[in-house]
């Protein structure tokens, strides 16, 4: 299975892969299966029998059958041949343990592996070689398929298999949060591969191919609609359309789930109520799932989203989330299916204005003291973090608060805080701080790992799932390093032990290949990328600093304050961050096991990472002497890390560049564009925050950056021909706070006289790019047209503002005093050519000249 590290001393001598750049789409993922080196395909062949002999006849068994004779053409150039029983020289052996003993009734297999796991291994027979697959059930086979093909692509030596792998848990699903009608909230790559129009695609190819990226790194589940579930979900029509999906699933062992809505018996089946004690609704639930599992036979459950954020709920009958999901998984149990209740659940209508109002508490105070009352086919899914999927945010302290419940961590692959696949966020690292937190629940080590695999508190059912929402974008999820989430997800899911530095470079080679400079350098670009992005956004667990009240994209710090949502910052002149600790604050802290409470209760000890989501401190507050934070005041820190957040995101560019001619061309420009724009508007990120905490605090930058900007000139001070100056709201996502529209006439300028010594310069145009029109400018140096663009950015923005700020940069142009530059900005439909500023910086090539 592609889940484990690439290793082997033969690696770098047999299976550089070929050298010819072949365009790719993406639409591959990792499962590529690259030709492999001339020498590398003599020393695998010597190992590697000629025929595959399949011992089940399952619809999965042949899905690994069909996947080796795949993946051993494209890497080896061979045939595999499919035989009932293999002829006497060998052969590769697919089934299950109990059949590979009844095959070879002298192997002994040792350790057996747990459900879904595998044993790989290689034995002689009569005198010739045979490579087992053995699997503790279909899935197994599947799995250990998968994990063969990637040790060949590895060039490990097959003459000495012998692993045994068990996955950490039963529950490792994807939610896909797609609507009937084709969008995907929350998605970011294209329209539903599952929905259109009100039903089910005609052509679900693509759903199937999906299945195969899920099975191929052990992910055995997908929850395909929306949790803000759409009530004809239910409907006999609908089922019978979605059993097509499951169809698509079946075979690589992937079972479909479906999201609900609580108040489905009311709504949909005209009942008088939907409380879920009521014996009408009971006995409506057991009709709705016996009907779902006669279409769907290996249906694997429900997720339920309710009494959260405008859903309808148990509360509103004066019961529990214990009563309602209950009723539910009683009428899934007989047919082996289980419920997933999320445990997000707050009001958003909360009042701000009462310090002891805490967002946070929420999910513990309503699932805590339902401990122990859950069936045991109930899984209880709890976010990360106690907010919503931020930048950083501490483990849910509710993971310590549900020993005698099942539990599942829910993490988000789909970049809803963090860039939304226009920026590179590598989130395995994120997730892994959380999993490998240990709770000290009972005062002793109960990692997060392990209680959602089900280990700490021994309960029989757990796991992991990721909000994935992949879409109809040729390459899933618009941006090609972004599959990295997805990929490191179900690694996760199947070992949560593995490293992020081991799931960052085996993605990679199997991506991109095995270019040494090209390991090294991808997987340094996405081990940095985490770090970075909260460099220039939401520092020290304030939240990702996004408009909350918005997309969710750029900047838009005071959309968290004064409102009911309860992501607030508790800003003033004089101070920052919420006070969540026992003393003097929202008792937030109390929640977690005393140990770990302890550490997060006082200043000395609380995590600097985590200061301003625990604590209220002053702008000058000083952080840890320790290392990265070296004593800055935490203001001086905002500037600094926003500064360094930014030039990471340069970097990025110049890391990815060095790889050109060493990466196809078609995903190397994909890239580039993405990497490019992501510098852009990580400088929008890092003038909005530093501005914004300038203002609120007083405090001056002490390297005098901040609201200082010499090489800019803004857009309403240059000499305007049919622009007109507007204010942009939040005024600290733009330079000045004001922009210049052109909203008379078939085009507008902008022009400034220069008097730059004479030298190279990197000229960048800040604009906004509307949805609602592709607008077109041309950049003039005198008569010169040295620049000419369309403003014809994909995302969904329709305001000036940190969500459609972007940038556009002419390298390299020589300047001399008393040069003209002229903007011509050419309005479409609604996008007026709106300008922020111009800056002018000396070259980019030059600097670095200097710099060698």
């Amino acid at each position: 299975m592609l889940m484990f590290s690439l290793r082997g001393v033969a690696f770098g001598a047999l299976v550089l892969a070929s050298t010819s750049l072949l365009a790719e789409d993406g639409s591959a993922g990792w499962l590529r299966y690259a030709r492999l080196e001339q020498s590398a395909i003599a020393a695998l062949s010597k190992d590697l029998p000629a025929e595959v002999e399949t011992l089940d006849t399952s619809p999965v068994v042949l899905s690994a059958r069909s996947e080796a004779q795949k993946g051993i053409s494209s890497m080896l150039g061979r045939t595999l041949q499919a035989a009932e029983v293999a002829d006497a020289n060998g052969a590769l052996v697919l089934g299950t343990v109990a059949e590979v003993q009844q095959r070879f009734p002298s192997w002994k297999p040792g350790a057996a592996p747990q459900a879904e796991g595998y044993i790989l291994r290689t034995i002689k027979s009569h005198g010739h070689s045979y490579i087992l697959v053995a699997g503790a059930d279909p899935n197994g086979v599947l799995y250990g398929t998968f994990r063969l093909l990637e040790k060949i692509a590895e060039g490990q030596d097959l003459a000495r298999l012998n692993d045994v792998e068990s996955p950490a848990a039963p529950i490792r699903w994807v939610d896909q949060w797609d609507n009937s009608n084709g969008t995907i909230e929350r998605g970011y790559s294209g329209r539903s591969i599952f929905f259109d129009n009100g039903t089910v695609r005609p052509d679900l190819a693509r759903a199937g191919e999906y299945a195969r990226l899920l099975a191929s790194v052990g992910i055995n589940g997908a929850d395909v609609n929306n949790v803000n579930a759409d009530l004809k979900m239910l409907s006999p029509e609908m089922i019978k359309q979605v059993a097509r999906i499951a169809d698509q699933f079946r075979p690589w062992g992937v079972r479909l789930a479906l999201s609900v809505d609580v108040s489905s018996p009311k709504v949909v089946g005209g009942l008088d109520t939907f409380d879920p004690l009521d014996p009408k609704v009971i006995a409506w639930w057991q009709k709705a799932v016996d009907d779902v599992y006669a279409a769907i036979p290996d249906f694997a459950g429900f997720t339920v989203k309710a009494d959260s954020e405008g859903r309808a709920g148990p509360a509103q009958y004066g019961r529990t989330p214990m009563d309602a999901a209950n009723v539910l998984a009683r009428a899934l149990k007989p047919h082996g299916g289980v419920l997933l209740y999320r445990a997000f659940v707050y009001n958003h209508h909360a009042d701000w204005k009462d310090p002891k109002a805490d967002r946070a508490r929420a999910a513990y105070n309503i699932f805590h003291s339902l401990d122990g009352k859950f069936d045991d086919n109930v899984i209880v899914q709890i976010k990360n973090g106690p907010i919503d999927f931020q930048v950083r945010e501490p483990a849910s302290p509710l993971f310590a608060g549900l020993p005698k419940t099942n539990v599942s961590i829910e993490v988000q692959a789909t970049q809803e805080y963090t860039g939304q696949q226009r920026h590179l966020v590598f989130l395995i690292p994120m997730w892994k701080q959380v999993l490998d937190l240990d709770m000290r629940a009972e005062n002793r080590s109960t990692p997060v790992k392990e209680i959602v695999e089900g280990k700490s508190f021994h309960r029989p059912l757990g796991g992991f799932v990721a909000v994935a929402n992949v879409g109809l974008d040729t390459n899933w999820l618009h941006h090609p390093l972004a599959m990295a989430n997805l990929y490191g997800f179900g690694r996760l899911a199947w070992n949560p032990d593995t490293s992020s530095e081991t799931i960052a470079r085996d993605w990679t080679r199997l991506t991109f290949g095995n270019n040494a400079k090209v390991v090294d350098t991808v997987s340094a670009m996405l081990l940095s990328s985490w770090p970075l992005y909260e460099d220039y956004t939401g520092p020290l667990g304030l939240g990702t600093l996004t408009n909350i009240l918005g997309p969710h994209y750029g900047p838009g710090i005071e959309s968290a304050e004064r409102n009911g949502w309860g992501q607030w910052l508790r800003a003033d002149h004089d101070g920052i961050g919420m006070d969540r600790t026992v003393a003097t604050g929202t008792g937030y802290i109390g929640q977690y096991p005393p140990e770990l409470a302890a550490v997060y209760e006082s200043l000395k000890t609380c995590p600097d990472e985590l200061l301003l989501f625990m604590h209220h401190v002053a702008y000058t507050y000083k952080l840890h002497d320790a290392s990265p934070y070296n004593g800055e005041t935490v203001v001086q820190w905002v500037y600094d890390s926003h500064y360094k957040g930014a030039a990471g995101a340069a970097k990025l560019v110049e890391q990815w560049k060095s790889l050109d001619g060493l990466v196809d061309q078609e995903r190397y420009a994909q890239v580039l564009a993405l990497q490019e724009y992501q510098a852009g508007h990580a400088i929008v990120w890092r003038d909005a925050v530093n501005s914004w905490f300038h203002k609120m605090s007083g405090v001056d930058d002490a390297q005098g950056r901040v609201d200082h900007f010499p090489n800019r000139i803004e857009a309403e001070a240059m000499t305007l021909d049919g622009y007109t100056p507007v204010d942009v709201t939040p005024w600290e996502t733009a330079s000045g706070g004001k922009a210049v529209v052109c909203k008379e006439g078939a085009t507008c300028s902008a022009t400034a006289e220069l008097q730059r010594p004479a030298g190279l310069y990197d000229i960048a145009v800040q604009y906004f790019d509307l949805h609602d029109g592709v607008s077109t400018y041309k950049l003039y140096l005198g008569s010169k047209l040295i620049g000419e663009w369309k403003a014809d950015n994909t995302l969904i923005f329709n305001a000036l503002g940190g969500d459609t700020s972007t940038r556009y940069t002419i390298r390299d142009v020589m300047l001399h005093p008393g040069d003209t530059l002229k903007l011509v900005g050419q309005p479409d439909r609604d996008e007026p050519a709106p300008v922020d500023y111009i800056e002018i910086d000396p070259a980019q090539s030059k600097v670095a000249a200097a710099q060698r």
